[in-house]
């Protein structure tokens, strides 16, 4: 009788998937969200002439745009065009010389001191809360509109991200060569030469490689800040209502982002 009872207990047992707490949780979630949608879209001022109007606004716009004035090409937008490419290389090269000391100083491993470790992590976080069309019109405040001011703007942008990540890959280091080198003597230096790079310079490279791919993209907007580039080109055509020149540089900076990713792909097969 007792053995029957048992089975017809086991039996009656229902799987539930989530404890009461965990559904409630997950109800508030659902609902905070859903009253945050509300809440987004009475606060948003939406026009609903211009929102009815827009397919038909978008269709001229095309065609306005097309044919696209490969003409315009020579002159202007191709020096634009050059000159973007060099912000974004030279943006991150300075970054690259400006992130390192930081990043060897974020890595608690590396630098033992709460008090520099602080002081790294507080640079890399203000690096990367600041976003670089604002660092841009920071730096057009100093030094006036032009590809001086979009270099600075991006190499600034780029230590948070190389800095981090390249603090990171030195505390995921092993810690077996590094003891090896302290235990014979070595000096800080050599230990980061000899225990240290051999094994985050593949992801080094990576760091750097990704930050000017992402560069080159955010180079071509800065413009339209004034800060050099295409992107003073692509504003001054639509000031000018240059549908064609401004279907043109659309077209090229959607051909130099595929060309920097093709470079990328490229380079990182043969560095790593």
């Amino acid at each position: 009788m007792s053995s029957a009872t048992a089975v017809i207990g086991l039996s009656s047992k229902v799987w539930i998937r989530y404890t009461p707490g965990q559904r409630l949780l997950r109800f508030a979630l659902y609902l905070v969200f859903v009253l945050a949608v509300v809440q987004s879209v009475r606060s948003i001022d939406v026009i609903p002439e211009f929102l009815y109007d827009a397919p038909t606004q978008m269709a001229d716009l095309l065609h306005r745009m097309w044919p696209v004035s490969w003409r315009s090409f020579p002159g202007e937008i191709q020096s634009a065009l050059i000159e973007t490419l060099h912000m974004a290389t030279l943006g991150t090269i300075l970054a690259v010389i400006m992130a390192v000391p930081v990043g060897l100083a974020a890595a608690t491993n590396l630098t033992p001191n709460r008090a520099i470790n602080f002081l790294a992590r507080l640079v890399l976080v203000s690096s990367r809360s600041i976003n670089s069309l604002v660092w841009a019109l920071l730096f057009i405040a100093v030094f006036g509109p032009g590809a001086l001011a979009g270099t600075i703007a991006i190499a600034f942008r780029s230590i948070g991200f190389i800095g981090k990540l390249l603090g990171e890959a030195i505390e995921d280091a092993q810690r077996g060569p590094v003891e090896a080198l302290t235990a014979t003597g070595a000096s800080k230096m050599s230990i980061i030469l000899y225990g240290y790079w051999p094994q985050i310079r593949p992801a080094f490279w990576s760091i750097v490689l990704l930050r000017w791919d992402i560069n080159v993209r955010e180079s071509a907007v800065l413009g339209l800040v004034g800060a050099g580039g295409i992107g003073m080109a692509l504003n001054s055509a639509m000031d000018l209502f240059q549908w064609d020149k401004v279907s043109l540089i659309l077209v090229l900076i959607f051909a130099i982002v595929i060309i920097a990713e093709v470079i990328i792909t490229r380079a990182r097969k043969t560095l790593l």
